[in-house]
């Protein structure tokens, strides 16, 4: 008994020593998109290296624009997707400052409570959240409204970011594509509260 008693304290006293000494992996860090929520720094970028765009327009009310930050644009697929190839931009919709793009400017419009910029984007149709893509040079604007899984998203980037579109209609596209990205989870199409 007194031999285990021995034994047991020896370990405890040695347990920690051995226990420092074994490094833990460090966790991985979490990638996020890198948003940009300056159009000035958007257009300085697309001069200087010209990709595609997608610009995330929401509202600080939108409770499915919250729901997409949190269970679509965090997909880490998606994230490395997204920043190898556009430059991702969020723009509320609602800002009140002026907006220079290239060569025009943009107010907020009380009658709409929209900035000019999200009007021309969304083509008048104020619905949030809604997505934007550009092919480079800002060319090509394509609102894409409503809240998008990653499933979706994935068909809609894929599409632009792959050039697909330069031979195949989208629906045709969507139809063959098989997405990976979500890795077969089922979408939680939970609405946010309030809605």
């Amino acid at each position: 008994m007194k031999r285990l008693f021995l034994f047991a304290v020896a370990f405890m006293m040695i347990s920690p020593a051995l226990m420092a000494k074994k490094k833990l992996p460090a966790p991985e860090p979490v990638e996020e998109i890198h948003w940009i929520t300056s159009i000035d720094e958007l257009q300085a970028k697309m001069a200087q290296n010209p990709k595609k765009v997608l610009i995330d327009m929401y509202t600080g009310w939108c409770g499915w624009c919250k729901k997409m930050d949190a269970a679509t644009y965090t997909n880490p697929a998606l994230v490395k997707y997204v920043n190898n190839n556009y430059y991702a931009v969020k723009f509320d919709a609602e800002r009140k400052d002026t907006i220079h793009f290239q060569g025009k400017d943009y107010f907020f419009a009380p009658e709409y409570k929209a900035n000019g910029f999200a009007l021309e984007l969304l083509k008048g149709s104020m619905s949030y959240p809604t997505t934007v893509f550009m092919l480079e040079n800002f060319q090509q604007p394509t609102p894409v409204p409503g809240y998008r899984d990653v499933k979706e998203m994935e068909i809609f980037l894929t599409y632009f970011g792959d050039n697909a579109y330069r031979h195949q209609k989208f629906d045709d596209f969507s139809k063959q594509h098989t997405p990976t990205w979500d890795k077969g989870q089922k979408p939680d199409m939970t609405p946010p509260p309030g809605h």
